[in-house]
């Protein structure tokens, strides 16, 4: 399995050279390339990256809205995300059902529910092919059956709003926004994940100093027996 970080940047107004495009993933396996996500960045543009496939984790625009004019591939997406995606013309849609195996070119996607959004739900990714196994969650508070979606995986790719100041916000009884890398962290020890990499980089990163902040990463990682790493757009890593 292939991995290519297309894009890295969070739904904020900031860009730099190594954060430009919103977060998105391409997976690729045996000459098939599935893109995860698809914000409004990519609107017009990732026809040139040739997918075979689409996968979304929730409609959020930085996430869904490079979809507005159609795709030119299959869309995969859970029913909540579809329903929010109403005004989209993909016209060739599939349904992911939580927590069921979907082969998509030859891929293998588990969709696990995520705390995120209220009006734009959200799942993970567990994503396999032949002996590589990775967690995707670019956005969350918290992952459902957190023990099943990480058990066995080599490497967890997570949210970058926040390395350690809580963005965690409660509407009722519901939590939303971003859950800390320093979290995230945690949750790699406590389910035995040996490696995180950081994408959907929120503002503390690309404001300040990204050696800095990529060496205190690298100690808080440590600090839990694990790997970790800031993601920027381009970068390639073969499981």
């Amino acid at each position: 399995m292939k991995l290519t970080f297309l894009g890295t940047r969070g739904e904020i107004e900031k860009r730099t050279r190594r954060h430009r495009m919103h977060t998105s993933l391409m997976v690729s396996y045996r000459g098939a390339n599935v893109m995860i996500d698809c914000g409004l960045d990519w609107l017009g543009k990732f026809q040139r990256l040739h997918p075979r496939a689409t996968v979304l984790t929730h409609a959020h625009p930085d996430h869904a809205w490079g979809l507005k004019d159609g795709a030119p591939c299959p869309v995969h997406a859970p029913q909540k995300t579809w329903q929010t995606l109403k005004y989209c013309t993909v016209k060739d849609r599939h349904l992911i059902k939580e927590r069921a195996p979907t082969q998509i070119c030859g891929i293998t996607f588990e969709a696990f529910s995520v705390e995120h959004s209220i009006l734009a739900p959200a799942v993970g990714y567990r994503v396999s092919a032949g002996r590589a196994r990775i967690f995707y969650a670019p956005d969350l508070v918290y992952i459902h059956d957190r023990g099943r979606a990480l058990k066995g995986v080599q490497i967890y790719i997570g949210d970058g709003a926040t390395l350690t100041r809580s963005f965690i916000r409660r509407r009722g009884e519901t939590l939303i926004g971003h859950a800390p890398v320093r979290t995230q962290l945690t949750w790699c020890e406590k389910e035995g994940v040996p490696k995180a990499i950081i994408t959907h980089c929120g503002l503390e990163i690309l404001s300040g100093d990204e050696r800095k902040l990529s060496a205190k990463l690298r100690v808080m990682a440590a600090e839990r027996g694990i790997e970790a790493r800031i993601a920027y757009d381009g970068m390639e890593l073969t499981l």
